[in-house]
């Protein structure tokens, strides 16, 4: 597409006119699942889900099975995928700003209530918002060329319009407030977008980032009782639900892009933020091998993108990021891309081909210090082919406070091919591969 198109828009607009839906750039539907494992997926082999949906629109796209999120936790794996940029870049390394107790607060929930709502905690949020918008993000690039954009869902960045977004959901909550009302309550704000914008002529990206499958897992009845037998434990039961209540609601959304005539005319993207592993033993989740772990069951998610009549359906073997979403999405739809961003075009299969790997890093929950992003660093990890390295920077499980540390633990090392699951540790065995691997770790990020 002609980088001048926004041009073209305002002058015909400028006429009364508008372009044809031919000559108009394609819209762009970036879906994105909340607390969701890589395997639970049909066209991923699960046994425990149904997604036939999801496995549908999987089949009709450029699927990348081993794809992989920056960070398990939201907030840093979101700003990732709308900067194209890592999370030692962007520096949103997690939710929240570190704060200290707040007095007179009893009780896990009420201190967190309570720490929200103070000045401090409102303050450190401003400033990760300010942080945030110094990088390029994509609604606002898009907004560029001319196109509308609309927020529903997961959003931890202020107010709707921080991000470029032309329409939204959320008022400004930590979380997304009104937003997470998306799928669970209603789809109406998204097919509502959708209609307005081929109404009015005009090019859209959608973001929908349901809180789906995240807890709290209350799916229908309905959807429960298919799993109440299937799954080990009650709390899977709940979770493998809310995994089909989510792929039940891309469905309807694609209902409505095919009623409006638009399933040619849209690209859609799809990537889950963090897996979730729920524990057998007791109602939780596994956070030792899923959301916040440097394991395949926090970081590893499926990506895909889907344009009817332009991208290929086919299986790719090679790994992808969550940054290269953006100068995927932006050369798609002939927009400029950022020189200095951290992705590939995912349709670029010579680029592919020729990274030597991808990385990535976790984090403590809440940012410990926002010009220093090695401070909440935990662990770096890094994909090469089949082999996995994990590497410890010492920073203890949990802590919020600088300088907590365990520098005992050593590498590890898995052959995701042999062992998917990452139970077998092959450091001790394969010394050389360690120090190769930790070489080209250092020279994407000391951790320093």
């Amino acid at each position: 597409m002609p980088r001048l198109l926004p041009l073209r828009v305002a002058v015909l607009a400028c006429l009364g006119l508008s372009l044809s839906a031919a000559d108009r750039p394609p819209n762009i539907l970036m879906i994105v699942s909340d607390d969701h494992a890589w395997f639970d997926y049909g066209f991923m082999g699960s046994k425990s889900v149904s997604t036939p949906h999801l496995d549908k629109l999987a089949a009709e796209s450029r699927l990348f099975p081993r794809g992989y999120v920056t960070n398990s936790l939201c907030g840093p794996s979101l700003a990732s995928m709308l900067t194209g940029r890592h999370v030692h870049r962007h520096r949103i390394t997690g939710n929240d700003p570190r704060m200290p107790a707040v007095e007179g607060a009893k009780g896990a929930g009420k201190a967190a209530a309570a720490k929200q709502k103070s000045a401090a905690f409102l303050e450190g949020r401003a400033q990760m918002i300010k942080l945030f918008q110094q990088s390029p993000i994509l609604p606002r690039l898009l907004g560029e060329q001319g196109y509308v954009s609309l927020q529903t869902g997961k959003w931890w960045m202020g107010p709707y319009q921080t991000g470029g977004f032309t329409e939204g959901m959320t008022k400004g909550g930590r979380h997304g407030d009104e937003g997470l009302d998306i799928g669970r309550k209603t789809l109406a704000p998204l097919t509502d977008f959708i209609s307005r914008a081929k109404k009015d002529g005009k090019p859209f990206f959608a973001w929908y980032a349901p809180m789906m499958p995240h807890d709290p897992h209350t799916p229908p009845e309905r959807l429960l009782a298919k799993y109440r037998d299937k799954s080990p434990t009650p709390q899977a039961a709940k979770y493998h639900a809310m995994v089909e209540w989510f792929d039940e609601t891309i469905g309807d959304i694609r209902a409505h892009l095919e009623k409006e005539g638009l399933t040619r005319d849209t690209i859609i993207v799809y990537i889950a933020d963090n897996g979730w592993i729920p524990r057998t033993d007791k109602p939780s989740v596994d956070f030792e091998r899923s959301k916040q772990s440097p394991f395949d069951g926090g970081v590893r998610t499926p990506i895909f993108v889907s344009w009817p009549g332009h991208i290929k359906p086919m299986v790719m073997a090679e790994a992808a990021s969550a940054v290269d979403i953006l100068p995927t999405l932006l050369k798609l739809v002939g927009a400029p891309v950022p020189a200095d961003g951290d992705g590939l075009d995912l349709l670029d299969d010579a680029a592919l081909r020729a990274r030597p790997f991808v990385a990535g890093q976790n984090s403590t929950h809440d940012l410990l210090d926002l010009a220093r992003p090695a401070a909440s660093l935990r662990y770096r990890w890094l994909v090469a082919g089949d082999l996995k390295l994990i590497v410890s920077s010492g920073l203890k499980t949990g802590t919020t406070q600088a300088g907590s540390t365990d520098a005992t633990e050593p590498p590890r090392l898995f052959d995701l091919k042999a062992d998917p699951y990452e139970l077998r540790d092959l450091a001790a065995e394969r010394p050389d591969d360690v120090k190769r691997l930790t070489t080209q770790l250092d020279g994407w990020w000391t951790g320093r």
